[in-house]
């Protein structure tokens, strides 16, 4: 039985207490500990996750073991990869294509966003004229103003520029960033320092001395710069913005977003970061070039091992990953006890950090461990090898398999979900079936993305493989409604919270911390914010309309084990920040962070026929 600890690591939180920063440790696979520095530095590769060790005395194993070192010592695996430095992210990648390929559907088919708005804007004018002369007459004015706006959602160029020179130039305007928003793609305006200015952080200074300046406007001695922060509700101006955005009043969401960058960067704190970023998704929807710009992420110098790293660094800070395995990899281990051999068909797979943990804790099993198959599920990536990553994702579980002595083959597939078949997933004979799936259902659409049954065409199927069970996850939220100023106020709740976490969890120095902010939430508010109809691929839904819609399926629900919910409250309390919840609301189990509930998970059964 191995006892190994992983490397010793320098980790640095704003959260940790003065008692905490004289003893940490983090547990190790079986329950011992290891101790580590507290030195201002991000946690390396391999390390494992804090523990409060000034509520958990040292050396107490009498936390259940959950062997979530396995998900480090996979991802250490993975960066050590000669060729993922120079590859972009998997999660990015497939996302991207899948926005990509529907907006190159809707141009075919005439649906294009920016057609659909200009369509709604020629209606507004022909029932009010009033409002098109004000209209008209405030574009005359940003035209000669210092702060001219872009042309928003028009088909043609007013000024009788071609159109083609037209739409190039509001791309440039977009995605190569005026003065107003510097360092939209230019990593320079990432805080290279420990200790950023303060005027990186949106504050405004005024000088101050014992005597006035001269009459030439010099400084005198004993003059000092003074930073002082002028009190904005950011949140009041980023909603002000956006219905300005949706009445097409251009002139005045400009003059807030202008107002707005005076106060925001992504350096700041929360609320000032949170506010660079919807700026950014807001200017994106004025230019008509969300898509683009949501899209453009992946052609970025960011690596996958980057975003890795970045990713490694929001699953130190949070709970949510790590107590979502330990609930759906002990549900699946509790509930295939005794099976020889284990078919888990999960939609979702990506890069395949859930199952580690799962592999060791099979590896233990009196007996032996049975026999494992996976039917991994992605997005086809482009190009000429559509299903090349999600083969990758087999072969490194593969190796995994191989160290722990647990037998395993596995099957890739790399399609639209709602277009898989029965026939394609290969279910054998005799094995015990498990169909997973965890924060992914939101990427496929729902009514609300023009009448699609995609997301119960997908339910349907995993109602005919009829598993022994589904595990389910969900991302609970309410920013997917197809009215825009209701959209932004709900993905500004939403969002707030998981920046306002990240704020008190992670350093706001941290390199990792501003990427992870940069490259998921600054993209996916982007696509909430900036996309419409088929191309806005961020739809989530409470957990709550996934009850429904999972009974509407045939699914019941199977009620939770009070063991496993107690082992995820007690290692929360104890190993992480107060603010993180956990609770239960019927037979889900919620995750969330002061209150707002993030994520939810569930076991369901296929009520048969």
């Amino acid at each position: 039985m191995q006892r190994n600890c992983l490397m010793e690591f320098k980790y640095n939180c704003q959260s940790i207490s003065a008692s905490l920063e004289k003893n940490l440790a983090f547990e190790c696979g079986m329950g011992s500990t290891c101790n580590f520095d507290v030195a201002g530095h991000s946690p390396s590769i391999g390390s494992s996750f804090p523990v409060n060790a000034a509520a958990q005395p040292e050396g107490d194993s009498s936390l259940p073991v959950d062997h979530f070192d396995g998900v480090f010592k996979y991802l250490n695996q993975m960066l050590m990869e000669e060729d993922l430095e120079q590859r972009p992210c998997m999660y990015q990648d497939l996302l991207a294509l899948q926005a990509a390929e529907k907006s190159f559907h809707d141009a075919l088919t005439g649906a294009d966003f920016n057609v659909v708005a200009n369509k709604e804007e020629k209606k507004r004018d022909d029932f009010d004229n009033g409002s098109r002369r004000r209209r008209n007459h405030d574009r005359e004015d940003s035209e000669h103003g210092e702060g001219r706006s872009s042309k928003l959602f028009a088909s043609h160029n007013e000024a009788g520029m071609p159109e083609n020179e037209a739409a190039e130039e509001m791309y440039d305007k977009a995605l190569l960033c005026p003065k107003r928003n510097p360092g939209f793609y230019d990593d320079s305006s990432t805080c290279d320092s420990d200790d950023p200015t303060p005027e990186s952080k949106g504050w405004n200074y005024q000088k101050v001395g014992i005597k006035p300046e001269s009459k030439r406007g010099r400084p005198r001695a004993g003059e000092k710069k003074i930073y002082i922060r002028e009190l904005v509700d950011l949140s009041s101006l980023l909603t002000q913005s956006a219905q300005a955005v949706a009445d097409y009043d251009n002139k005045t969401a400009q003059e807030l977003l202008n107002r707005i960058r005076e106060h925001s960067s992504p350096c700041g704190d929360a609320t000032g970061r949170l506010a660079h970023y919807f700026a950014n998704a807001l200017e994106a929807r004025i230019s008509g070039m969300g898509t683009t710009l949501y899209t453009s992420f992946t052609s970025r110098k960011v690596s996958a091992g980057d975003i890795l790293k970045a990713y490694q660094a929001y699953i130190l800070a949070c709970p949510f990953k790590r107590m979502s395995n330990i609930f759906a990899d002990k549900s699946i281990g509790r509930l295939t006890k005794g099976a020889r051999c284990i078919h888990i068909i999960d939609f979702g797979i990506a890069y395949g950090f859930q199952w580690p943990c799962l592999i060791q804790g099979l590896s233990l099993r009196p007996g032996g461990p049975p026999k494992l198959r996976i039917t991994g599920i992605d997005l086809p990536q482009p190009g000429f090898q559509p299903t090349e990553r999600v083969e990758e994702t087999g072969r490194r579980l593969a190796y995994y398999c191989k160290k722990f002595n647990v037998p395993f083959e596995y099957h890739a597939i790399a399609k639209r979900w709602e277009t898989i078949q029965l026939e394609d997933l290969k279910i054998g004979k005799g094995e015990t079936i498990v169909v997973n799936c965890l924060y992914r259902l939101r990427h496929i659409p729902d009514e609300t993305a023009e009448g699609s049954t995609a997301r119960d065409d997908v339910l349907n199927l995993i109602k005919k493989i009829n598993p022994d069970f589904f595990v389910h996850g969900v991302t609970n939220g309410t920013y997917n409604v197809p009215f825009f100023v209701t959209r932004f106020r709900e993905a500004l709740h939403h969002f707030s919270s998981l920046f306002d976490m990240l704020e008190k969890t992670v350093p706001q120095s941290d390199q990792d911390r501003m990427l992870f902010e940069k490259e998921v939430l600054g993209r996916d508010s982007m696509n909430v914010i900036a996309c419409e109809g088929s191309q806005r691929i961020e739809r989530p839904e409470t957990y709550k309309q996934w009850h429904v819609r999972n009974q509407r399926a045939g699914f019941s629900q199977l009620p939770l084990n009070q063991d496993i919910v107690r082992e995820v409250r007690a290692k929360v309390k104890l190993q992480y920040h107060k603010d993180f919840l956990v609770d239960e609301d019927g037979h889900w189990i919620l995750q969330g962070w002061k209150g707002r509930v993030f994520y939810a998970l569930s076991c369901w059964k296929p009520i048969q026929d």
